[in-house]
Protein backbone atom coordinates (compact mmCIF):
# COMPACT_ATOMS: atom_id res chain seq x y z
CA UNK A 1 0.00 0.00 0.00
CA UNK A 2 1.32 3.45 -0.90
CA UNK A 3 1.43 5.73 2.17
CA UNK A 4 2.29 9.43 2.14
CA UNK A 5 3.59 10.84 5.43
CA UNK A 6 3.61 14.58 6.14
CA UNK A 7 5.25 15.91 9.30
CA UNK A 8 7.08 19.06 10.44
CA UNK A 9 9.13 16.90 12.81
CA UNK A 10 12.08 15.16 11.06
CA UNK A 11 12.37 12.54 13.81
CA UNK A 12 8.68 11.59 13.60
CA UNK A 13 8.93 11.52 9.81
CA UNK A 14 11.90 9.15 9.86
CA UNK A 15 10.36 6.81 12.46
CA UNK A 16 7.10 6.50 10.55
CA UNK A 17 8.97 5.88 7.33
CA UNK A 18 11.01 3.05 8.86
CA UNK A 19 7.93 1.37 10.33
CA UNK A 20 5.98 1.55 7.08
CA UNK A 21 8.89 0.34 4.95
CA UNK A 22 9.44 -2.59 7.33
CA UNK A 23 5.80 -3.55 6.90
CA UNK A 24 6.14 -3.80 3.14
CA UNK A 25 4.42 -0.50 2.37
CA UNK A 26 5.69 2.15 -0.02
CA UNK A 27 6.30 5.20 2.15
CA UNK A 28 6.82 8.65 0.62
CA UNK A 29 7.91 11.29 3.14
CA UNK A 30 7.26 15.04 3.07
CA UNK A 31 8.60 17.63 5.50
CA UNK A 32 5.93 20.20 6.36
CA UNK A 33 2.36 20.52 7.52
CA UNK A 34 -1.24 20.31 6.41
CA UNK A 35 -0.75 22.87 3.62
CA UNK A 36 1.09 20.21 1.64
CA UNK A 37 -1.82 17.77 1.65
CA UNK A 38 -3.46 18.92 -1.59
CA UNK A 39 -0.27 18.83 -3.65
CA UNK A 40 0.79 15.46 -2.22
CA UNK A 41 -2.62 13.92 -2.89
CA UNK A 42 -2.63 15.15 -6.48
CA UNK A 43 0.98 14.27 -7.30
CA UNK A 44 1.42 10.99 -5.41
CA UNK A 45 -2.18 9.67 -5.28
CA UNK A 46 -1.46 7.58 -2.15
CA UNK A 47 -3.94 5.10 -0.73
CA UNK A 48 -3.25 6.43 2.78
CA UNK A 49 -2.01 9.81 4.05
CA UNK A 50 -0.57 10.20 7.57
CA UNK A 51 -0.53 13.88 8.59
CA UNK A 52 1.44 14.67 11.73
CA UNK A 53 1.35 17.84 13.82
CA UNK A 54 -2.33 18.76 13.59
CA UNK A 55 -3.82 20.89 16.40
CA UNK A 56 -7.30 21.10 17.86
CA UNK A 57 -8.45 24.03 15.73
CA UNK A 58 -11.39 23.08 13.51
CA UNK A 59 -10.26 25.72 10.99
CA UNK A 60 -7.24 23.56 10.21
CA UNK A 61 -9.47 20.86 8.72
CA UNK A 62 -10.17 22.68 5.44
CA UNK A 63 -7.25 21.05 3.55
CA UNK A 64 -8.18 17.72 5.08
CA UNK A 65 -11.76 17.98 3.82
CA UNK A 66 -10.48 18.99 0.37
CA UNK A 67 -8.45 15.78 0.11
CA UNK A 68 -11.20 13.49 1.40
CA UNK A 69 -13.73 15.11 -0.94
CA UNK A 70 -11.63 15.35 -4.12
CA UNK A 71 -9.58 12.20 -3.58
CA UNK A 72 -11.97 9.61 -2.08
CA UNK A 73 -9.46 6.86 -2.81
CA UNK A 74 -7.05 8.37 -0.27
CA UNK A 75 -7.69 7.59 3.39
CA UNK A 76 -6.47 10.20 5.90
CA UNK A 77 -5.16 9.60 9.42
CA UNK A 78 -4.24 12.57 11.60
CA UNK A 79 -1.63 12.56 14.37
CA UNK A 80 -2.29 15.18 17.07
CA UNK A 81 -0.47 15.91 20.32
CA UNK A 82 -3.71 17.01 22.01
CA UNK A 83 -7.23 15.95 21.17
CA UNK A 84 -10.66 17.19 22.24
CA UNK A 85 -13.99 15.43 21.66
CA UNK A 86 -15.10 18.32 19.44
CA UNK A 87 -11.98 18.09 17.28
CA UNK A 88 -12.36 14.32 16.94
CA UNK A 89 -15.97 14.68 15.84
CA UNK A 90 -15.14 17.49 13.39
CA UNK A 91 -12.25 15.44 12.02
CA UNK A 92 -14.46 12.45 11.33
CA UNK A 93 -17.05 14.70 9.70
CA UNK A 94 -14.26 16.03 7.48
CA UNK A 95 -13.67 12.47 6.31
CA UNK A 96 -10.68 11.56 8.50
CA UNK A 97 -10.35 7.82 9.02
CA UNK A 98 -8.75 7.98 12.48
CA UNK A 99 -6.99 10.39 14.83
CA UNK A 100 -3.89 9.12 16.66
CA UNK A 101 -1.69 10.77 19.29
CA UNK A 102 1.59 12.43 18.31
CA UNK A 103 4.13 11.01 18.61
CA UNK A 104 2.19 7.88 17.73
CA UNK A 105 2.96 4.59 19.51
CA UNK A 106 4.21 1.99 17.04
CA UNK A 107 1.41 -0.44 17.87
CA UNK A 108 -1.24 2.23 17.25
CA UNK A 109 0.24 3.03 13.85
CA UNK A 110 0.37 -0.64 12.93
CA UNK A 111 -3.24 -1.23 13.93
CA UNK A 112 -4.52 1.86 12.11
CA UNK A 113 -2.64 1.07 8.90
CA UNK A 114 -3.83 -2.53 9.00
CA UNK A 115 -7.44 -1.38 9.42
CA UNK A 116 -7.17 0.90 6.39
CA UNK A 117 -5.57 -1.86 4.36
CA UNK A 118 -8.25 -4.34 5.40
CA UNK A 119 -11.04 -1.92 4.51
CA UNK A 120 -9.50 -1.27 1.11
CA UNK A 121 -9.30 -5.01 0.51
CA UNK A 122 -12.86 -5.48 1.75
CA UNK A 123 -14.13 -2.72 -0.56
CA UNK A 124 -12.47 -4.40 -3.52
CA UNK A 125 -14.09 -7.71 -2.67
CA UNK A 126 -17.45 -6.21 -1.70
CA UNK A 127 -17.36 -7.82 1.73
CA UNK A 128 -20.09 -7.30 4.29
CA UNK A 129 -19.64 -7.71 8.00
CA UNK A 130 -21.69 -10.23 9.95
CA UNK A 131 -24.62 -8.83 11.90
CA UNK A 132 -25.35 -10.71 15.15
CA UNK A 133 -28.37 -9.89 17.31
CA UNK A 134 -28.78 -10.77 21.00
CA UNK A 135 -32.35 -10.85 22.31
CA UNK A 136 -33.28 -11.60 25.95
CA UNK A 137 -36.13 -14.07 26.37
CA UNK A 138 -36.79 -12.62 29.82
CA UNK A 139 -35.45 -9.71 31.85
CA UNK A 140 -32.12 -10.49 33.47
CA UNK A 141 -31.20 -13.23 31.00
CA UNK A 142 -27.72 -11.80 30.48
CA UNK A 143 -28.02 -10.84 26.80
CA UNK A 144 -26.24 -7.51 27.20
CA UNK A 145 -23.37 -9.08 29.13
CA UNK A 146 -22.90 -11.76 26.46
CA UNK A 147 -23.12 -9.29 23.56
CA UNK A 148 -20.63 -6.81 25.03
CA UNK A 149 -18.15 -9.42 26.18
CA UNK A 150 -18.31 -11.41 22.96
CA UNK A 151 -17.73 -8.15 21.08
CA UNK A 152 -14.67 -7.43 23.20
CA UNK A 153 -13.19 -10.85 22.45
CA UNK A 154 -14.00 -10.73 18.73
CA UNK A 155 -12.18 -7.39 18.60
CA UNK A 156 -8.91 -9.11 19.44
CA UNK A 157 -8.69 -10.05 15.76
CA UNK A 158 -11.53 -8.22 13.96
CA UNK A 159 -13.21 -4.81 13.87
CA UNK A 160 -16.42 -4.80 15.91
CA UNK A 161 -19.24 -2.32 16.44
CA UNK A 162 -21.90 -2.94 19.09
CA UNK A 163 -25.15 -0.97 18.65
CA UNK A 164 -27.29 -0.61 21.77
CA UNK A 165 -30.83 -1.08 20.43
CA UNK A 166 -32.46 -0.89 23.85
CA UNK A 167 -33.73 2.60 23.14
CA UNK A 168 -35.38 3.23 26.51
CA UNK A 169 -33.09 1.57 29.03
CA UNK A 170 -29.89 0.80 27.14
CA UNK A 171 -26.72 0.60 29.23
CA UNK A 172 -24.48 -1.66 27.14
CA UNK A 173 -21.58 0.81 27.23
CA UNK A 174 -21.39 0.58 31.03
CA UNK A 175 -20.58 -3.15 30.78
CA UNK A 176 -17.20 -2.47 29.13
CA UNK A 177 -16.41 1.22 29.65
CA UNK A 178 -16.66 3.74 32.49
CA UNK A 179 -17.11 6.84 30.33
CA UNK A 180 -20.15 8.66 28.97
CA UNK A 181 -21.00 8.72 25.28
CA UNK A 182 -20.71 12.15 23.65
CA UNK A 183 -23.03 11.00 20.86
CA UNK A 184 -25.77 8.36 20.77
CA UNK A 185 -27.89 6.42 18.33
CA UNK A 186 -30.47 9.22 18.48
CA UNK A 187 -27.90 11.87 17.57
CA UNK A 188 -26.81 9.81 14.58
CA UNK A 189 -30.44 9.37 13.48
CA UNK A 190 -30.92 13.16 13.57
CA UNK A 191 -27.96 13.54 11.20
CA UNK A 192 -28.96 10.60 8.99
CA UNK A 193 -28.68 12.63 5.79
CA UNK A 194 -24.91 12.93 6.34
CA UNK A 195 -24.38 9.36 7.47
CA UNK A 196 -21.19 7.76 6.21
CA UNK A 197 -18.41 5.63 7.67
CA UNK A 198 -16.61 8.62 9.19
CA UNK A 199 -19.68 10.05 10.93
CA UNK A 200 -20.63 6.61 12.23
CA UNK A 201 -17.15 6.10 13.70
CA UNK A 202 -17.18 9.60 15.22
CA UNK A 203 -20.49 8.86 16.94
CA UNK A 204 -19.19 5.81 18.79
CA UNK A 205 -17.16 5.25 21.94
CA UNK A 206 -13.94 3.35 21.26
CA UNK A 207 -13.50 0.75 23.99
CA UNK A 208 -10.40 -0.66 22.26
CA UNK A 209 -8.84 0.20 18.89
CA UNK A 210 -11.01 -2.52 17.29
CA UNK A 211 -14.13 -2.39 19.49
CA UNK A 212 -16.60 0.50 19.39
CA UNK A 213 -20.03 1.01 20.97
CA UNK A 214 -22.85 3.14 19.59
CA UNK A 215 -24.73 4.01 22.77
CA UNK A 216 -28.49 4.12 23.27
CA UNK A 217 -30.25 7.50 23.67
CA UNK A 218 -30.11 9.28 27.02
CA UNK A 219 -33.87 9.82 27.33
CA UNK A 220 -37.16 8.58 25.96
CA UNK A 221 -37.91 11.76 24.00
CA UNK A 222 -34.76 11.24 21.95
CA UNK A 223 -35.58 7.57 21.44
CA UNK A 224 -38.98 8.39 19.99
CA UNK A 225 -37.31 10.32 17.15
CA UNK A 226 -35.61 7.18 15.83
CA UNK A 227 -37.39 5.62 12.85
CA UNK A 228 -37.10 2.14 11.30
CA UNK A 229 -35.52 3.61 8.15
CA UNK A 230 -32.80 5.16 10.32
CA UNK A 231 -31.92 1.73 11.67
CA UNK A 232 -31.84 0.28 8.15
CA UNK A 233 -29.28 2.86 7.05
CA UNK A 234 -27.16 2.73 10.19
CA UNK A 235 -26.87 -1.07 10.21
CA UNK A 236 -26.13 -1.10 6.47
CA UNK A 237 -23.28 1.40 6.83
CA UNK A 238 -22.00 -0.45 9.90
CA UNK A 239 -21.94 -3.80 8.10
CA UNK A 240 -20.02 -2.25 5.21
CA UNK A 241 -17.30 -0.94 7.54
CA UNK A 242 -16.95 -3.44 10.40
CA UNK A 243 -16.23 -7.17 10.38
CA UNK A 244 -18.90 -7.74 13.02
CA UNK A 245 -21.93 -5.65 14.01
CA UNK A 246 -23.51 -6.77 17.29
CA UNK A 247 -27.04 -5.64 18.11
CA UNK A 248 -27.97 -5.58 21.79
CA UNK A 249 -31.74 -5.87 21.40
CA UNK A 250 -34.60 -5.08 23.77
CA UNK A 251 -37.04 -7.77 24.82
CA UNK A 252 -40.01 -6.06 23.16
CA UNK A 253 -40.27 -6.55 19.41
CA UNK A 254 -41.56 -3.42 17.71
CA UNK A 255 -41.14 -2.21 14.13
CA UNK A 256 -37.71 -0.75 14.81
CA UNK A 257 -36.48 -3.98 16.40
CA UNK A 258 -37.82 -6.08 13.53
CA UNK A 259 -36.04 -3.89 10.98
CA UNK A 260 -32.79 -4.54 12.86
CA UNK A 261 -33.45 -8.28 13.13
CA UNK A 262 -34.23 -8.47 9.42
CA UNK A 263 -30.63 -7.44 8.74
CA UNK A 264 -29.12 -9.94 11.19
CA UNK A 265 -27.23 -12.94 9.87
CA UNK A 266 -27.84 -14.71 13.18
CA UNK A 267 -30.11 -14.10 16.14
CA UNK A 268 -29.19 -15.37 19.60
CA UNK A 269 -32.13 -15.64 21.98
CA UNK A 270 -30.72 -15.66 25.52
CA UNK A 271 -32.44 -17.43 28.41
CA UNK A 272 -31.73 -19.07 31.74
CA UNK A 273 -32.77 -22.51 32.91
CA UNK A 274 -36.15 -21.62 34.40
CA UNK A 275 -39.66 -22.61 33.39
CA UNK A 276 -40.77 -19.03 32.69
CA UNK A 277 -37.67 -18.34 30.59
CA UNK A 278 -38.20 -21.48 28.54
CA UNK A 279 -41.84 -20.59 27.91
CA UNK A 280 -40.84 -17.09 26.81
CA UNK A 281 -38.16 -18.58 24.55
CA UNK A 282 -40.73 -20.81 22.87
CA UNK A 283 -43.01 -17.81 22.24
CA UNK A 284 -40.13 -15.73 20.93
CA UNK A 285 -39.01 -18.45 18.52
CA UNK A 286 -42.58 -18.79 17.28
CA UNK A 287 -42.56 -15.06 16.49
CA UNK A 288 -39.24 -15.49 14.68
CA UNK A 289 -40.73 -18.28 12.56
CA UNK A 290 -43.71 -16.10 11.66
CA UNK A 291 -41.24 -13.42 10.54
CA UNK A 292 -39.50 -15.92 8.28
CA UNK A 293 -36.40 -16.42 10.42
CA UNK A 294 -35.50 -20.06 9.88
CA UNK A 295 -33.42 -22.44 12.04
CA UNK A 296 -30.25 -21.39 10.19
CA UNK A 297 -30.71 -17.85 11.50
CA UNK A 298 -31.84 -18.44 15.10
CA UNK A 299 -30.04 -20.02 18.04
CA UNK A 300 -30.59 -20.20 21.78
CA UNK A 301 -27.97 -19.43 24.40
CA UNK A 302 -28.73 -21.11 27.70
CA UNK A 303 -26.94 -18.78 30.10
CA UNK A 304 -25.72 -19.59 33.64
CA UNK A 305 -26.06 -23.27 32.80
CA UNK A 306 -25.24 -25.97 35.36
CA UNK A 307 -25.54 -29.70 34.83
CA UNK A 308 -27.42 -29.97 38.11
CA UNK A 309 -30.24 -27.72 36.87
CA UNK A 310 -33.67 -29.33 36.84
CA UNK A 311 -34.15 -27.98 33.31
CA UNK A 312 -31.35 -29.08 31.01
CA UNK A 313 -30.54 -28.80 27.33
CA UNK A 314 -32.79 -31.68 26.29
CA UNK A 315 -35.76 -30.28 28.21
CA UNK A 316 -35.24 -26.93 26.49
CA UNK A 317 -35.08 -28.59 23.06
CA UNK A 318 -38.29 -30.49 23.71
CA UNK A 319 -40.03 -27.26 24.66
CA UNK A 320 -38.80 -24.98 21.87
CA UNK A 321 -38.45 -27.34 18.93
CA UNK A 322 -35.79 -27.59 16.25
CA UNK A 323 -33.19 -24.97 17.18
CA UNK A 324 -29.55 -25.09 18.14
CA UNK A 325 -28.89 -24.62 21.87
CA UNK A 326 -25.57 -23.22 23.12
CA UNK A 327 -24.66 -23.21 26.79
CA UNK A 328 -22.69 -20.70 28.86
CA UNK A 329 -21.71 -21.92 32.34
CA UNK A 330 -22.60 -20.22 35.59
CA UNK A 331 -19.89 -18.02 37.12
CA UNK A 332 -22.02 -15.55 39.01
CA UNK A 333 -19.39 -14.04 41.31
CA UNK A 334 -16.81 -13.11 38.65
CA UNK A 335 -19.42 -12.10 36.07
CA UNK A 336 -21.13 -9.85 38.60
CA UNK A 337 -17.79 -8.29 39.56
CA UNK A 338 -17.06 -7.66 35.88
CA UNK A 339 -20.40 -5.90 35.40
CA UNK A 340 -20.11 -3.83 38.58
CA UNK A 341 -16.65 -2.59 37.62
CA UNK A 342 -17.51 -1.99 33.97
CA UNK A 343 -14.68 -4.25 32.83
CA UNK A 344 -14.89 -7.05 30.26
CA UNK A 345 -14.70 -10.42 31.98
CA UNK A 346 -11.63 -11.48 30.02
CA UNK A 347 -9.74 -8.57 31.63
CA UNK A 348 -10.82 -9.73 35.08
CA UNK A 349 -9.96 -13.38 34.46
CA UNK A 350 -9.00 -14.82 31.07
CA UNK A 351 -9.15 -18.32 32.54
CA UNK A 352 -12.73 -17.92 33.77
CA UNK A 353 -15.04 -20.59 32.34
CA UNK A 354 -17.46 -18.02 30.88
CA UNK A 355 -14.59 -16.09 29.28
CA UNK A 356 -13.29 -19.33 27.75
CA UNK A 357 -16.74 -20.21 26.36
CA UNK A 358 -17.02 -16.77 24.77
CA UNK A 359 -13.52 -17.18 23.36
CA UNK A 360 -14.65 -20.46 21.77
CA UNK A 361 -17.70 -18.76 20.27
CA UNK A 362 -15.55 -15.91 18.96
CA UNK A 363 -13.13 -18.41 17.40
CA UNK A 364 -16.00 -20.27 15.74
CA UNK A 365 -17.39 -17.03 14.31
CA UNK A 366 -13.99 -15.68 13.26
CA UNK A 367 -11.23 -18.31 12.97
CA UNK A 368 -7.81 -16.85 13.59
CA UNK A 369 -5.43 -16.66 10.66
CA UNK A 370 -1.72 -17.25 11.07
CA UNK A 371 -0.20 -14.09 12.50
CA UNK A 372 2.32 -12.08 10.50
CA UNK A 373 5.76 -13.06 11.82
CA UNK A 374 7.71 -10.57 9.73
CA UNK A 375 10.02 -7.78 10.81
CA UNK A 376 7.23 -5.24 11.33
CA UNK A 377 5.33 -7.60 13.63
CA UNK A 378 8.44 -8.15 15.75
CA UNK A 379 9.12 -4.40 15.88
CA UNK A 380 5.63 -3.65 17.16
CA UNK A 381 5.67 -6.49 19.69
CA UNK A 382 8.92 -5.12 21.13
CA UNK A 383 7.40 -1.63 21.17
Amino acid sequence: MKVAVISPNPQHLQQLGVLLDAGGHTAVLFDGGKTRMRAVAEEEQPQLMLVDGMCCDADELAPVEYVTTHHPGTAVILLCATQTPEFLLNSMRAGVREVLPSPAPAAAVQAAVERVEAKLAGARLGRQGKVLAFVPCKGGSGATFLATNLGYQLAETRSVLLIDMNLQFGDALAFVHDGKAASTLADLAKDIGRLDASLLAASTVKVTPNFSVLAAPDDLAQAMEIKPEHIDQIVAVAAANYDFVLLDMPRALDTIAIHALDRAHRIYAVLQAGLTSVRHAAKLLEVFRSLGYGPEKTELILNRYEKTNEIGVEEVRRSVGNVRVNTVPNSYKEVNASINHGDPLVKVSRTNTVARHLADLAAALSPRHEENRGLLGRLFRRA
